[in-house]
């Protein structure tokens, strides 16, 4: 019984720091396999052969929604994710992305400006234009996604430490 206290009284303080910042990681919002590739856009737009029949998973701001008869075409502005694949504003963007989707998809559920990540396989690249500048569009065959409330980013744990004396009056 010694022992054990002489163990907890040196590391407790650490045991329950390690337990506090493992409570407060990231899930990731969608499930992939543990071999997913999260290299930019624009690092597989170079090297697209690379990357054949590779889970992907990729992140950003809608620029545009393009319906067709039998999928919709939703072009991603890229920011690099978390660990919980959140979108992470505060870097820069990482090239642009067409993430396809079976069927139909309502361009309001969709609006420019929303945040999404979405995870899927490669299915080649296309050629594109952003005003005179010729670019190359990696197409995302979407497998799922999960769209972000607006403020998304400000949510998740936050810690409040303080020291002092409370008085209430009544």
């Amino acid at each position: 019984m010694t022992l054990l206290r002489i163990f907890l009284n040196r590391h407790f303080p650490t045991l329950v720091l390690t337990a506090a910042l493992a409570g407060c990681a990231q899930a990731p919002v969608l499930q992939t396999s543990v071999i997913a590739v999260n290299d930019a856009p624009q690092a597989v737009a170079a090297a697209p052969e690379r990357y054949h029949d590779a889970e992907i998973v990729w992140g950003g701001s809608i620029i545009a929604v393009r319906n067709s008869n039998d999928s919709s075409e939703i072009e991603i502005l890229a920011y690099p994710l978390n660990e919980g694949q959140r979108p992470l504003l505060d870097k820069p963007t990482e090239g642009r992305f067409i993430a396809v989707l079976p069927g139909y998809v309502e361009s309001l559920d969709y609006p420019q400006g929303r945040f999404a990540t979405f995870s899927g396989h490669l299915l080649g690249v296309r050629s594109g234009q952003i005003d005179e500048h010729e670019v190359a569009y990696p197409l995302l065959q979407v497998a799922n996604h999960h769209l972000w409330r607006q403020g998304f980013q400000n949510e998740g744990p936050q810690f409040h430490f303080g020291v002092g004396i409370g008085v209430g009056i009544h």
